[in-house]
Protein backbone atom coordinates (compact mmCIF):
# COMPACT_ATOMS: atom_id res chain seq x y z
CA UNK A 1 0.00 0.00 0.00
CA UNK A 2 2.96 2.29 1.09
CA UNK A 3 4.62 1.54 -2.11
CA UNK A 4 1.58 2.88 -3.87
CA UNK A 5 1.06 5.81 -2.46
CA UNK A 6 4.79 6.86 -3.03
CA UNK A 7 4.28 5.87 -6.39
CA UNK A 8 1.83 8.09 -6.89
CA UNK A 9 2.90 10.94 -5.50
CA UNK A 10 6.09 10.63 -7.77
CA UNK A 11 3.89 10.57 -11.10
CA UNK A 12 1.84 13.73 -9.59
CA UNK A 13 5.15 15.46 -8.81
CA UNK A 14 6.60 14.67 -12.07
CA UNK A 15 3.53 16.00 -13.60
CA UNK A 16 3.84 19.23 -11.75
CA UNK A 17 7.28 19.44 -12.45
CA UNK A 18 6.88 19.21 -16.30
CA UNK A 19 5.81 22.58 -16.25
CA UNK A 20 8.47 24.21 -15.42
CA UNK A 21 11.24 22.24 -17.27
CA UNK A 22 12.41 21.75 -20.51
CA UNK A 23 11.51 17.77 -21.11
CA UNK A 24 13.42 16.49 -23.55
CA UNK A 25 13.75 13.60 -26.01
CA UNK A 26 16.88 11.92 -27.47
CA UNK A 27 17.19 9.73 -30.72
CA UNK A 28 20.78 8.02 -28.74
CA UNK A 29 22.41 6.79 -31.97
CA UNK A 30 25.34 4.94 -32.66
CA UNK A 31 26.69 7.48 -35.22
CA UNK A 32 24.65 10.95 -34.54
CA UNK A 33 22.60 11.67 -31.00
CA UNK A 34 19.56 14.25 -31.44
CA UNK A 35 18.00 16.20 -28.88
CA UNK A 36 14.49 17.16 -29.28
CA UNK A 37 13.10 20.01 -26.06
CA UNK A 38 9.25 20.50 -25.49
CA UNK A 39 7.70 23.81 -27.18
CA UNK A 40 10.86 24.24 -29.03
CA UNK A 41 11.67 21.65 -31.66
CA UNK A 42 14.80 19.56 -32.49
CA UNK A 43 17.83 21.72 -31.12
CA UNK A 44 20.50 19.64 -31.46
CA UNK A 45 21.88 17.22 -33.93
CA UNK A 46 25.86 16.22 -33.12
CA UNK A 47 28.30 13.19 -33.58
CA UNK A 48 27.93 10.43 -30.56
CA UNK A 49 31.68 10.85 -30.37
CA UNK A 50 33.76 11.71 -27.06
CA UNK A 51 37.33 13.09 -27.41
CA UNK A 52 39.15 12.42 -23.83
CA UNK A 53 42.71 12.20 -22.10
CA UNK A 54 43.82 8.47 -21.73
CA UNK A 55 45.57 8.96 -18.43
CA UNK A 56 43.03 10.92 -16.26
CA UNK A 57 39.34 10.42 -17.93
CA UNK A 58 39.28 13.64 -18.30
CA UNK A 59 36.51 14.84 -21.49
CA UNK A 60 38.31 16.97 -24.19
CA UNK A 61 35.24 17.60 -25.98
CA UNK A 62 31.88 16.17 -26.89
CA UNK A 63 30.08 16.06 -30.42
CA UNK A 64 31.45 17.99 -33.26
CA UNK A 65 34.71 18.99 -32.25
CA UNK A 66 35.11 16.00 -30.73
CA UNK A 67 34.77 13.99 -34.30
CA UNK A 68 37.21 16.08 -36.31
CA UNK A 69 39.55 14.97 -33.68
CA UNK A 70 38.71 10.75 -35.09
CA UNK A 71 42.25 9.63 -36.66
CA UNK A 72 43.89 13.25 -35.99
CA UNK A 73 44.69 13.62 -31.98
CA UNK A 74 47.78 12.79 -30.13
CA UNK A 75 49.10 9.80 -27.85
CA UNK A 76 47.38 11.10 -24.88
CA UNK A 77 43.95 11.94 -26.47
CA UNK A 78 41.50 9.52 -27.56
CA UNK A 79 38.38 10.35 -30.01
CA UNK A 80 35.45 7.43 -28.10
CA UNK A 81 31.97 6.55 -29.83
CA UNK A 82 30.86 5.37 -26.62
CA UNK A 83 27.59 3.47 -28.47
CA UNK A 84 27.94 0.45 -30.73
CA UNK A 85 26.14 -1.24 -32.90
CA UNK A 86 22.57 1.04 -30.49
CA UNK A 87 23.82 0.34 -27.56
CA UNK A 88 26.13 1.44 -24.44
CA UNK A 89 29.60 0.22 -25.19
CA UNK A 90 31.32 2.51 -22.41
CA UNK A 91 28.87 3.46 -19.70
CA UNK A 92 30.89 6.21 -18.33
CA UNK A 93 31.98 8.20 -21.57
CA UNK A 94 27.87 8.36 -22.20
CA UNK A 95 26.86 9.84 -19.13
CA UNK A 96 29.65 12.36 -19.60
CA UNK A 97 28.07 12.60 -23.15
CA UNK A 98 24.46 12.87 -22.28
CA UNK A 99 25.04 15.14 -19.49
CA UNK A 100 26.42 17.61 -22.04
CA UNK A 101 23.94 17.74 -24.57
CA UNK A 102 21.52 18.05 -21.67
CA UNK A 103 23.45 21.11 -20.39
CA UNK A 104 24.02 22.48 -23.90
CA UNK A 105 20.19 22.94 -24.51
CA UNK A 106 18.87 23.85 -20.94
CA UNK A 107 19.55 27.38 -21.36
CA UNK A 108 18.08 28.32 -18.38
CA UNK A 109 20.95 28.01 -15.34
CA UNK A 110 18.47 26.78 -12.38
CA UNK A 111 16.60 24.91 -14.81
CA UNK A 112 14.32 22.02 -13.22
CA UNK A 113 15.90 18.23 -14.48
CA UNK A 114 13.82 17.14 -17.03
CA UNK A 115 11.93 14.16 -18.24
CA UNK A 116 13.61 12.31 -20.78
CA UNK A 117 12.17 9.85 -23.71
CA UNK A 118 14.83 8.13 -25.15
CA UNK A 119 14.42 5.62 -28.08
CA UNK A 120 16.43 2.36 -28.25
CA UNK A 121 16.60 -0.39 -30.82
CA UNK A 122 13.93 -2.86 -30.36
CA UNK A 123 16.09 -5.90 -30.22
CA UNK A 124 18.43 -5.11 -27.20
CA UNK A 125 18.36 -6.74 -24.11
CA UNK A 126 16.65 -6.04 -20.54
CA UNK A 127 20.92 -5.35 -19.37
CA UNK A 128 21.26 -3.12 -22.50
CA UNK A 129 17.85 -1.27 -21.33
CA UNK A 130 18.78 -0.71 -18.02
CA UNK A 131 22.05 0.92 -19.10
CA UNK A 132 20.57 3.42 -20.99
CA UNK A 133 18.08 4.35 -18.47
CA UNK A 134 20.75 4.31 -15.79
CA UNK A 135 23.20 6.91 -17.77
CA UNK A 136 20.56 8.94 -18.59
CA UNK A 137 19.62 9.12 -14.70
CA UNK A 138 23.19 10.12 -14.09
CA UNK A 139 23.44 12.71 -16.42
CA UNK A 140 20.75 14.33 -14.86
CA UNK A 141 16.96 13.22 -16.15
CA UNK A 142 13.85 13.37 -13.86
CA UNK A 143 12.71 10.41 -15.26
CA UNK A 144 13.53 8.36 -17.76
CA UNK A 145 11.16 6.58 -20.60
CA UNK A 146 12.57 4.28 -23.01
CA UNK A 147 10.60 4.34 -26.60
CA UNK A 148 11.48 1.11 -29.60
CA UNK A 149 13.33 3.37 -32.54
CA UNK A 150 11.05 2.01 -35.24
CA UNK A 151 7.87 3.07 -33.19
CA UNK A 152 9.33 6.64 -32.42
CA UNK A 153 10.62 7.02 -36.57
CA UNK A 154 6.56 6.07 -37.09
CA UNK A 155 5.31 8.40 -35.06
CA UNK A 156 7.95 10.83 -36.04
CA UNK A 157 7.22 10.26 -39.62
CA UNK A 158 3.13 11.00 -39.29
CA UNK A 159 1.82 7.12 -40.06
CA UNK A 160 -1.61 6.03 -37.83
CA UNK A 161 0.29 3.86 -35.50
CA UNK A 162 -2.59 3.79 -33.04
CA UNK A 163 -5.19 2.51 -35.66
CA UNK A 164 -6.07 -0.88 -35.97
CA UNK A 165 -4.16 -0.93 -39.71
CA UNK A 166 -0.34 -2.23 -40.28
CA UNK A 167 2.26 -0.03 -41.13
CA UNK A 168 5.90 -1.27 -41.87
CA UNK A 169 8.62 1.13 -41.17
CA UNK A 170 12.66 0.70 -42.03
CA UNK A 171 15.25 2.78 -40.04
CA UNK A 172 18.47 2.48 -41.23
CA UNK A 173 20.56 4.26 -38.29
CA UNK A 174 24.25 3.77 -37.74
CA UNK A 175 24.60 1.36 -35.74
CA UNK A 176 21.35 -0.68 -36.47
CA UNK A 177 18.63 -1.58 -39.30
CA UNK A 178 15.68 -1.55 -37.46
CA UNK A 179 11.91 -3.40 -39.48
CA UNK A 180 8.58 -3.23 -37.63
CA UNK A 181 5.36 -3.56 -38.48
CA UNK A 182 3.09 -1.64 -36.33
CA UNK A 183 -0.55 -1.60 -35.48
CA UNK A 184 -2.78 -0.73 -32.23
CA UNK A 185 0.44 1.49 -30.59
CA UNK A 186 2.17 -1.67 -30.58
CA UNK A 187 5.27 -3.87 -32.46
CA UNK A 188 3.40 -7.02 -34.42
CA UNK A 189 6.55 -7.96 -35.63
CA UNK A 190 9.63 -6.23 -35.45
CA UNK A 191 13.34 -7.06 -36.31
CA UNK A 192 16.55 -5.98 -35.33
CA UNK A 193 19.95 -6.50 -37.36
CA UNK A 194 23.09 -4.75 -36.26
CA UNK A 195 24.17 -3.95 -39.84
CA UNK A 196 23.18 -0.08 -40.69
CA UNK A 197 25.26 2.67 -41.95
CA UNK A 198 28.69 1.92 -40.15
CA UNK A 199 28.86 -1.24 -41.72
CA UNK A 200 28.81 -0.18 -45.02
CA UNK A 201 31.54 2.22 -44.35
CA UNK A 202 33.77 -0.79 -42.94
CA UNK A 203 32.37 -2.67 -46.42
CA UNK A 204 34.07 0.28 -48.46
CA UNK A 205 37.48 0.79 -46.40
CA UNK A 206 37.70 -3.44 -46.72
CA UNK A 207 37.13 -3.05 -50.50
CA UNK A 208 39.37 -0.11 -51.20
CA UNK A 209 42.27 -2.56 -49.08
CA UNK A 210 41.82 -5.47 -50.86
CA UNK A 211 41.62 -4.21 -54.16
CA UNK A 212 43.64 -0.94 -54.13
CA UNK A 213 45.86 -1.64 -51.46
CA UNK A 214 44.49 1.80 -50.31
CA UNK A 215 44.14 2.51 -46.25
CA UNK A 216 41.40 5.13 -45.51
CA UNK A 217 39.20 6.09 -42.24
CA UNK A 218 36.09 6.18 -41.16
CA UNK A 219 35.26 9.88 -42.13
CA UNK A 220 36.81 9.51 -46.05
CA UNK A 221 34.10 6.08 -46.06
CA UNK A 222 31.46 8.30 -45.13
CA UNK A 223 32.13 10.84 -47.43
CA UNK A 224 32.91 8.07 -50.26
CA UNK A 225 29.53 6.38 -49.19
CA UNK A 226 26.95 10.27 -49.37
CA UNK A 227 29.01 11.32 -52.47
CA UNK A 228 28.46 8.27 -54.63
CA UNK A 229 27.47 5.42 -53.52
CA UNK A 230 24.54 3.41 -54.38
CA UNK A 231 22.08 0.04 -53.83
CA UNK A 232 20.72 0.25 -57.63
CA UNK A 233 22.45 1.05 -60.91
CA UNK A 234 22.37 4.65 -61.20
CA UNK A 235 20.89 6.84 -64.62
CA UNK A 236 24.49 8.42 -64.60
CA UNK A 237 27.20 7.01 -62.41
CA UNK A 238 29.75 9.03 -60.37
CA UNK A 239 33.26 9.21 -59.99
CA UNK A 240 35.63 10.60 -57.34
CA UNK A 241 39.01 10.71 -56.07
CA UNK A 242 39.79 9.11 -52.77
CA UNK A 243 42.66 9.86 -50.66
CA UNK A 244 44.64 7.67 -48.44
CA UNK A 245 47.94 5.54 -47.51
CA UNK A 246 49.10 2.59 -49.99
CA UNK A 247 49.67 -0.20 -47.79
CA UNK A 248 52.88 -1.22 -50.07
CA UNK A 249 54.90 1.91 -49.69
CA UNK A 250 53.25 3.19 -47.13
CA UNK A 251 53.25 6.59 -48.99
CA UNK A 252 50.37 8.78 -49.73
CA UNK A 253 48.44 7.52 -52.62
CA UNK A 254 45.44 9.10 -54.68
CA UNK A 255 42.73 6.98 -56.90
CA UNK A 256 39.78 7.44 -58.66
CA UNK A 257 36.49 4.93 -57.84
CA UNK A 258 33.08 4.89 -59.60
CA UNK A 259 29.56 4.49 -57.73
CA UNK A 260 29.46 1.54 -59.58
CA UNK A 261 32.74 -0.35 -57.63
CA UNK A 262 31.01 1.35 -54.62
CA UNK A 263 28.05 -0.15 -55.31
CA UNK A 264 29.87 -3.80 -55.28
CA UNK A 265 31.32 -3.01 -52.39
CA UNK A 266 28.35 -2.25 -50.26
CA UNK A 267 26.61 -5.87 -51.81
CA UNK A 268 27.16 -7.03 -48.82
CA UNK A 269 25.44 -5.01 -46.26
CA UNK A 270 22.62 -3.88 -48.87
CA UNK A 271 21.55 -7.72 -49.65
CA UNK A 272 20.99 -8.08 -45.17
CA UNK A 273 19.06 -4.72 -45.29
CA UNK A 274 16.99 -6.33 -48.04
CA UNK A 275 16.94 -10.27 -46.53
CA UNK A 276 15.41 -8.32 -43.64
CA UNK A 277 12.64 -6.30 -45.14
CA UNK A 278 11.45 -9.58 -46.79
CA UNK A 279 11.63 -12.04 -43.58
CA UNK A 280 9.48 -9.28 -41.56
CA UNK A 281 6.66 -9.40 -44.24
CA UNK A 282 7.00 -13.03 -44.25
CA UNK A 283 6.39 -13.60 -40.40
CA UNK A 284 3.99 -10.78 -40.61
CA UNK A 285 -0.26 -11.65 -40.06
CA UNK A 286 -2.06 -11.81 -43.58
CA UNK A 287 -4.59 -9.29 -42.34
CA UNK A 288 -1.52 -6.68 -41.71
CA UNK A 289 0.22 -7.31 -44.61
CA UNK A 290 -3.13 -7.00 -47.02
CA UNK A 291 -2.88 -3.11 -45.61
CA UNK A 292 0.97 -2.93 -46.52
CA UNK A 293 0.22 -3.77 -50.30
CA UNK A 294 -1.83 -0.35 -50.16
CA UNK A 295 0.22 1.67 -47.83
CA UNK A 296 3.76 0.68 -48.72
CA UNK A 297 6.82 0.23 -46.67
CA UNK A 298 8.09 3.57 -45.08
CA UNK A 299 11.94 3.94 -44.77
CA UNK A 300 13.59 6.67 -42.34
CA UNK A 301 17.20 6.69 -40.38
CA UNK A 302 20.11 8.17 -42.20
CA UNK A 303 21.23 5.21 -44.28
CA UNK A 304 17.40 5.30 -46.14
CA UNK A 305 19.35 8.01 -47.81
CA UNK A 306 21.40 5.80 -50.14
CA UNK A 307 21.13 5.88 -53.62
CA UNK A 308 18.67 3.37 -55.02
CA UNK A 309 18.05 1.67 -51.59
CA UNK A 310 13.98 2.59 -51.93
CA UNK A 311 14.21 1.23 -55.45
CA UNK A 312 16.43 -1.86 -54.58
CA UNK A 313 13.59 -2.55 -51.41
CA UNK A 314 11.02 -2.33 -53.92
CA UNK A 315 11.79 -4.60 -56.33
CA UNK A 316 12.72 -7.31 -53.94
CA UNK A 317 9.27 -7.37 -52.21
CA UNK A 318 6.91 -6.28 -54.85
CA UNK A 319 5.48 -3.10 -52.60
CA UNK A 320 5.70 0.56 -52.89
CA UNK A 321 8.66 2.46 -51.12
CA UNK A 322 8.56 5.86 -49.21
CA UNK A 323 11.93 7.66 -48.33
CA UNK A 324 10.29 9.88 -45.02
CA UNK A 325 10.57 13.81 -46.21
CA UNK A 326 13.36 14.33 -43.38
CA UNK A 327 14.54 11.24 -42.71
CA UNK A 328 17.34 11.76 -40.44
CA UNK A 329 14.81 13.26 -37.76
CA UNK A 330 12.06 11.11 -37.82
CA UNK A 331 13.02 9.18 -34.91
CA UNK A 332 13.79 11.76 -32.45
CA UNK A 333 10.29 13.80 -33.75
CA UNK A 334 8.60 10.63 -32.70
CA UNK A 335 10.33 11.52 -29.05
CA UNK A 336 9.24 14.46 -29.25
CA UNK A 337 5.71 13.75 -30.07
CA UNK A 338 5.52 11.37 -27.26
CA UNK A 339 6.59 14.12 -24.89
CA UNK A 340 3.18 15.30 -25.55
CA UNK A 341 0.67 12.92 -25.65
CA UNK A 342 -1.69 12.44 -22.93
CA UNK A 343 -0.52 10.43 -20.24
CA UNK A 344 -2.29 6.93 -20.56
CA UNK A 345 -1.44 6.78 -24.67
CA UNK A 346 2.28 7.82 -23.48
CA UNK A 347 2.33 4.71 -21.34
CA UNK A 348 1.28 2.61 -24.31
CA UNK A 349 3.72 3.50 -26.11
CA UNK A 350 6.72 3.25 -24.26
CA UNK A 351 8.59 0.17 -23.02
CA UNK A 352 6.84 -1.18 -20.38
CA UNK A 353 9.20 -0.69 -17.12
CA UNK A 354 7.45 -3.59 -14.75
CA UNK A 355 8.83 -5.90 -17.09
CA UNK A 356 11.84 -4.93 -17.99
CA UNK A 357 13.33 -3.38 -15.17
Amino acid sequence: MLQKIIKALKKAMNYVLGFFSNDIGIDLGTATTLVYVKGEGVVLCEPSVVAIEKDTNRVIAVGEEAKKMIGRTPGNIIAIRPMKDGVISDFEVTEAMLKYFKNKVQRRRFAISPAMVIAIPSGITTVEKRAVRDSAERAGARSVELIEEPKAAAIGVGLPVDEPGGNMIIDIGGGTTEFAVISLGGLVNAKSIRIAGDEMDSAIIEYLRKTYNLLIGERTAEEIKIRIGSAYPLEEELSMDVRGRDLISGLPKTISITSVEIREALHDPVLAIVEGSKMTLEQTPPELAADLIDRGIVMAGGGSLLRGLDKKIAEETGLPVHVADDPLTAVVLGTGQMLNMPARLRRRMAVPTKLDF
